[in-house]
């Protein structure tokens, strides 16, 4: 069975930072394509980034393009989102998934692994 546990949420102001990380179990890490989404209330699951098995190709949604950057530790099977210039219309539940192709994708369906998600909370 594989688990995803994210952790690194909280509450901050505009312009603050926060680090996401998602602790993997049960499958061989280095294979898989990790994602982040994120979810607001009353809105559809959106993508936020992903990168792939070796690391060499990452991909962002336009709205935290330069402000996000997702990274992994394959040593420590742990993907981290480092989240800079926080904006209020990033508060969301954030989801860390995993795939079971090493490739990256924006589309939450062909992510097969989900954590249980933690809340980030960005004040004006």
């Amino acid at each position: 069975q594989v688990q995803l546990v994210e952790s690194g949420g909280g509450s901050v102001q505009a312009g603050g930072s926060l680090r996401l990380s998602c602790a993997v179990s049960g499958r061989s890490f280095s294979s898989t394509g990790m994602g982040w989404f994120r979810q607001a209330p009353g809105k559809e699951r959106e993508f936020v980034a992903s990168r792939s098995w070796g690391g060499g190709i990452t991909i962002y949604a336009d709205s935290v393009k330069g402000r996000f950057t997702i990274s992994r530790d394959n040593a420590k099977n742990t993907v981290y989102l480092q989240m800079n210039s926080l904006k209020p219309e990033d508060t969301a539940v954030y989801y860390c998934a995993a795939r079971p192709t090493g490739r990256v994708s924006r589309s939450h369906d062909e992510y097969d692994y989900w954590g249980q998600g933690t809340q980030v909370t960005v004040s004006s």
